[in-house]
């Protein structure tokens, strides 16, 4: 699907829920935890979790392989997701709960999101957003970088699918990284 496309494509996604490829996510989740190896200790919240009655929940599905000792605690809005808690993040009290929050949040509300999380999550934690290459290009969101530049950006080589024939549309993606209470002026770019 091209990007030209993808806003007519989206009429059709509700809350704009595209599934998160699981192969990539787990080479993304294998690399970024020999660079990072204690992004993935405690409890983790996935906060827009997906999963239908077709696709798993990508991120809990890749943790639990790689981790399985680890709990990750799922929510999301849609009524048909396979979430344990239906609800949307953004009026959901979990502050100091996670030790990571990790997710592919919608990009219509991924802002609000993001900084939810940072606020959310534990004192040196982790928050990983799955994000468009260019979610750093936009003079709304230029404020928001001088104050929260992620400490790793972790950019996926190869185009995405976010559908079942394997379509993809003209956007690179990248994982976004912040650690609470780390403040960088720049980040570390990661190409996998």
């Amino acid at each position: 699907m091209s990007s030209t496309n993808r806003s007519d494509a989206r009429k059709n996604h509700k809350f704009d829920y595209y599934v998160t490829p699981i192969a990539e996510i787990e080479t993304f989740i294998n690399f970024i935890h020999k660079i990072v190896p204690n992004i993935f200790t405690g409890k983790i919240l996935d906060s827009c979790a997906g999963g239908d009655n077709a696709h798993a929940m990508s991120y809990p599905t890749v943790i639990n392989k790689i981790f399985p000792q680890l709990q990750v605690d799922t929510v999301d809005i849609r009524d048909d997701s396979l979430a344990e808690i239906k609800m949307d993040y953004l009026n959901f009290d979990c502050t100091n709960r996670y030790n990571t929050i990790i997710t592919n949040p919608p990009f219509n509300n991924s802002l609000e999101i993001i900084k939810k999380a940072i606020e959310d999550v534990r004192k040196f934690g982790f928050v990983i957003m799955l994000q468009r290459l260019n979610f750093m290009g936009s003079k709304s969101r230029k404020a928001f970088w001088e104050e929260n530049m992620p400490k790793y950006i972790v950019v996926h080589h190869k185009r995405m699918s976010f559908t079942d024939n394997g379509g993809t549309d003209s956007i690179e993606y990248a994982h976004y990284i912040w650690q609470k209470g780390v403040k960088v002026t720049s980040s570390q770019l990661y190409i996998i």
